[in-house]
């Protein structure tokens, strides 16, 4: 049975496409000298075989192995039949590849991608055959780079308090489409929740018709089309029936566009995000966030879900405790993994997995940008999605401080790229730009935390532990991480934090818990100068017990219990 063999993106779907994930052909490059050997050459023969999408540090891959990893190869015979050949087009597209790729079909050179996170496409048209062919895929990876982001994988050799496992090479779906010489590149939708249309610009390569029709539980709702003479096109297509994309609920409409022979099914939530009155506003009705942060880390595929199940099952457990979303936290999330945020209503920000890199070097953003620029591009679509935040957490480093033109270039960029979000330029510390000051307070004292953040009522003062390089001008404030409590239930000793790491004291008992998670929450959902909260977090991951679930998601608490405290009316709900 080949794993995670759904199509991968239910935003971008096209018919004609054939699933790689399964087994490969496999080997290490522990010197990193593959390319000079020649293994990209069709005839190599490899020594292991890996499962994909699973990384090698993985034990769904196969191989488990989890020390430093510099190069790995992967090699795989796909069998193309005169139908597909004959579309026209044919791409081989890699949802994530950690960190540099190199891919060669029939053993030439096709293409190649920098950036561990975020999907790429490669046009192999001209160098596949009907019947087998053979693709190799390089990939080199050094978490230990400055200049290269690794997120959550730990820079040592060991995982230690909220660093865990490393992930090398593939993590997520390999697939290939087809489809005619004219084609949609890319395309993106610009809901008006007040007209009830939506206005889509679309990338295409050729000349021909756009079209685009939407659908209503399987009913038309409205079509339009443009003649297109360029390489992009824009049209608004009128809605006959207007339903809001709606916070714990969803709503979306069916999407099909046309481009000549060429068909991309996809779908659209009619919402509008703004930030406005101190508070971020969905469709004009201000929402308190009530958010969990997710690390996004299974104990079996380490970066990668081991199922689509899964990845919903986790957007459940947190609905369940009764938030209304996430911090995807460092690292970018997979398209399905979206998906399902649309569906269900379940509000995330994006992030990127930044730390690893040296910010005070203002060569940090040179492939950091391109691939936040690709993460923009890929997901601007997705309702569930309403704000960025592109770093978390700028420490100095070494005793350098952080370029502060860095963070203005990338907080800047992301602006341009998306006007219809806010963008928060490091979650945390040191803000230098940003259209909301969130901050990041673990203190366990819940009525000392209540006395600090009530000075945002009483004297329009923010507390700040970093006030000493970072100044509140009177943006919106978001506590965006806070809690972390882990709780002393296990046979651990307490003051052994690489196997019992969290953060502040522990609580000795659930009861001792339940009063300080609710001491904590009721503070922020009480005060009216914040616009949310984050907890940290989801789920424990390895030596992290900081989690509401237990690593391998069964219950740590009464979800009953902090569903009750969660969902307290906030004092910008009333």
């Amino acid at each position: 049975m080949i794993p995670r063999n759904e199509h991968p993106n239910p935003g971008f779907y096209r018919e004609n496409y054939i699933i790689l994930n399964g087994e490969w052909d496999f080997d290490f490059d522990f010197g990193n000298s593959g390319i000079d050997r020649k293994l990209y050459k069709a005839d190599t023969k490899f020594s292991k075989k890996i499962i994909v999408p699973f990384c090698p540090e993985s034990e769904l891959s196969g191989i488990g192995y989890k020390d430093f990893i510099p190069a790995v190869w992967y090699k795989k015979i796909v069998n193309i039949t005169p139908e597909q050949a004959a579309l026209g087009k044919a791409f081989i597209v890699f949802g994530a590849v950690d960190f540099h790729a190199k891919v060669y079909v029939n053993g030439e050179f096709a293409g190649e991608h920098f950036g561990g996170y975020t999907s790429f496409r490669i046009d192999a048209t001209k160098f596949i055959q009907e019947g087998d062919n053979v693709i190799t895929v390089y990939a080199e990876d050094d978490t230990r780079s400055v200049l290269q982001a690794r997120g959550k994988q730990s820079e040592l050799y060991y995982s230690h308090s909220c660093d865990y496992t490393r992930t090398t090479g593939i993590w997520q779906t390999v697939y290939m489409e087809f489809c005619p010489e004219n084609y949609i590149k890319n395309y993106k939708v610009y809901p008006n929740i007040d007209a009830g249309t939506f206005t889509i610009t679309a990338d295409v390569a050729g000349e021909g018709e756009f079209a685009v029709k939407a659908m209503w539980d399987g009913a038309p709702v409205g079509s339009a089309s443009a003649k297109v003479y360029g390489d992009t096109t824009t049209i608004t297509v009128p809605l006959s029936e207007k339903h809001l994309w709606e916070v714990g609920k969803g709503g979306l409409y069916e999407l099909e566009l046309t481009f000549g022979d060429d068909k991309v099914k996809s779908y659209a939530g009619l919402r509008e995000v703004k930030l406005a009155d101190g508070v971020v506003k969905i469709n004009g009705e201000p929402v308190f966030q009530r958010l969990i942060l997710d690390q996004g880390f299974y104990p079996d595929g380490i970066y990668t879900a081991p199922s689509k199940e899964a990845l919903k099952n986790d957007i459940l457990l947190s609905m369940d405790a009764g938030f209304n979303g996430a911090r995807l936290h460092q690292k970018i999330f997979e398209p399905l993994f979206l998906h399902y945020c649309d569906e269900l209503g379940y509000i995330v920000w994006g992030e990127h997995g930044n730390w690893g890199l040296d910010w005070s070097q203002f060569e940090s953003i040179r492939y950091f940008l391109l691939e936040l620029e690709e993460e923009v591009e890929r997901d601007f679509n997705h309702p569930a999605l309403i704000g960025w935040c592109p770093y978390n957490e700028t420490w100095d480093r070494e005793g350098r401080q952080q370029d502060d033109d860095t963070l203005r270039i990338v907080y800047r960029t992301i602006k341009n790229l998306d006007k219809t979000r806010p963008c928060i330029d490091t979650s945390g510390n040191y803000h230098v730009e940003t259209d909301i000051f969130d901050v990041h307070d673990y203190e366990q004292d819940y009525k000392l935390f209540k006395e600090h953040y009530d000075m945002l009522i009483t004297d329009n003062v923010l507390f700040d532990n970093h006030k000493h390089r970072q100044t509140w001008k009177g943006e919106p404030v978001f506590m965006s991480e806070y809690g972390g409590i882990r709780v002393e239930l296990r046979e651990f000793d307490e003051n052994d934090r690489e196997k019992a790491w969290g953060y502040g004291n522990a609580a000795t008992s659930l009861e001792e818990f339940y009063e300080r998670y609710d001491g904590l929450t009721t503070a922020l959902i009480d005060n009216p100068k914040m616009l949310g909260f984050c907890y940290t977090q989801l789920t424990d991951v390895e030596q992290e017990l900081n989690g509401i679930y237990n690593y391998d998601r069964t219950p740590k608490f009464d979800s009953a219990i902090l569903r009750k405290i969660n969902m307290k009316k906030a004092a910008i709900e009333k």
